[in-house]
């Protein structure tokens, strides 16, 4: 069997089992490649061994009965250019603030950070990439599950990072200190979605996922506590997936700077810390800073 043959099966078996994607795939084909190239090393035209065959066969058969993320099945996952570790202690890699890592984040910047924080880490896959785009940055990996924490530790390893990214187990900042930039992928799920999520999702861990009714508890807890864990100058960039217009009517006073991802603009806000509510300030509170890009 050639390797053409063998995308093409295996992407028609996904096709007729209705799975869900989204864990690293979009469709049928993308996710029938990834498996076989994550057995091959290669996608080109050659004969399949048939040892091969069986062990692609073996975890297309995991994939359509179990309804396991492919990336749980080949404990790895992929952002950008970058592999990571993971298992079902966290949640797929999938965030946009990595694609904001890669090309845009610097002009919203003062200065190169020196310090910096990923909160809830999960995998320690941001935390990993603001130490690759910030050369000289310490960053904390911040989580409070310790299984989360685990695979951290397996992809700081990986990337032979343990110098300058450090794993913290806190709930949220209570055991944080202050840094010039702030990362942020919570839970932002809401609970009527919650309820609603295909059988791939599910084998995620829902504290990971859920954030009550509007899918903000997460994101008003950090909101109300960042700008005290900022330096003057400071940002925080935060992933809520499309709660953007529940988010803007919850804090009318504040002017959230929405970047541009491959999703289109709302799923990352920016704020500088001079926009953050303080301590006693109500959340919607209006603040007189505004955010702009360095030219």
């Amino acid at each position: 069997m050639k390797v053409s043959q063998l995308l093409r099966q295996v992407a028609a078996r996904f096709s007729r089992a209705k799975l869900h994607y989204g864990h690293g795939a979009h469709n049928a084909r993308e996710e029938a490649g990834w498996l076989i190239s994550s057995v091959l090393g290669y996608l080109l035209e050659e004969e399949v061994q048939p040892k091969d065959q069986r062990k692609i066969a073996a975890l297309a058969a995991r994939r359509v009965r179990e309804r396991m993320p492919l990336a749980y099945l080949l404990k790895e996952a992929w952002l950008g250019e970058h592999a990571f570790y993971v298992d079902e202690r966290v949640i797929v890699p999938r965030s946009f603030i990595a694609e904001l890592l890669r090309e845009q984040l610097r002009p919203w910047l003062q200065a190169e950070p020196k310090t910096a924080l990923d909160l809830c880490t999960g995998s320690g896959c941001l935390a990993v990439l603001l130490a690759l785009t910030f050369e000289k940055v310490r960053v904390d990996a911040a989580d409070i599950s310790a299984g989360a924490l685990a695979v951290a530790k397996k992809n700081i390893a990986r990337y032979e990072l343990g110098g300058r990214v450090r794993p913290v187990r806190s709930d949220l900042f209570a055991k944080l200190k202050k840094y010039d930039l702030i990362v942020s992928n919570p839970p932002y799920v809401t609970a009527r979605s919650m309820k609603k999520l295909p059988a791939e999702y599910r084998h995620e861990p829902a504290l990971a996922l859920a954030a009550g009714d509007d899918g903000l508890d997460l994101v008003r807890r950090i909101l109300a506590q960042a700008r005290q864990h900022l330096n003057p100058g400071g940002l925080l960039v935060c992933e809520i997936g499309g709660n953007r217009k529940a988010l803007e009517r919850a804090y009318p006073g504040i002017e959230f700077a929405w970047p541009e991802t491959s999703e289109g603009a709302g799923s990352v806000f920016i704020l500088a810390r001079e926009q953050l509510p303080s301590a006693s300030a109500g959340g919607g509170r209006r603040t007189s800073a505004k955010l702009s890009r360095a030219p």
